[in-house]
């Protein structure tokens, strides 16, 4: 099985998570928008976070990046990109699943929007059993979805 790490990003991985970004999301974005270098350098510039991402490693070289926001009553997946080559094979499934069970031990859900054209983000984020739970934004381009809590017990129930 291939060794999927996650290391702290580095001022001197920018150009690499735009790169990345443009690979794994400019289709959908160009699908939407349209795509503006300008625009898009722009916006990784302004959501670059070291104190938040991380780089996705599988056997020590550079695949992904991974932005994860752990709020009070939730934990909120901002975003995971993989390179179109390294998309497929698991390491999607792996680190979502983690982050499922981190928010399950907590009594949390996990929450993400993905873009409605991303079908197969979708279907992944479905079959890892989160659901639908709103649309939004103009034409409602995003959706949010969650993952269920486990039920607990009532114990005044009889």
């Amino acid at each position: 099985m291939t060794a999927i790490e996650l290391r702290p990003v580095t001022p001197a991985d920018s150009e690499f998570c735009f790169q990345l970004h443009k690979a794994a999301m400019g289709d959908y974005i160009t699908a939407i928008w349209g795509w503006d270098e300008q625009r898009q350098r722009g916006f990784q510039d302004r959501s670059f976070n070291p104190d938040r991402w991380q780089i996705i490693t599988a056997d020590g070289a550079d695949i992904g990046m991974i932005d994860v926001e752990r709020r009070p009553t939730e934990i909120y997946l901002s975003r995971i990109e993989i390179l179109p080559g390294h998309q497929g094979h698991g390491t999607g499934t792996r680190l979502i699943s983690a982050l499922i069970d981190e928010a399950r031990r907590k009594g949390q859900d996990l929450v993400l929007d993905v873009l409605t054209g991303n079908t197969g983000a979708r279907a992944l984020y479905q079959r890892l059993g989160m659901t639908e739970v709103a649309r939004h934004g103009p034409g409602n381009i995003k959706i949010t979805m969650r993952s269920a809590r486990p039920c607990r017990e009532d114990p005044h129930a009889t």
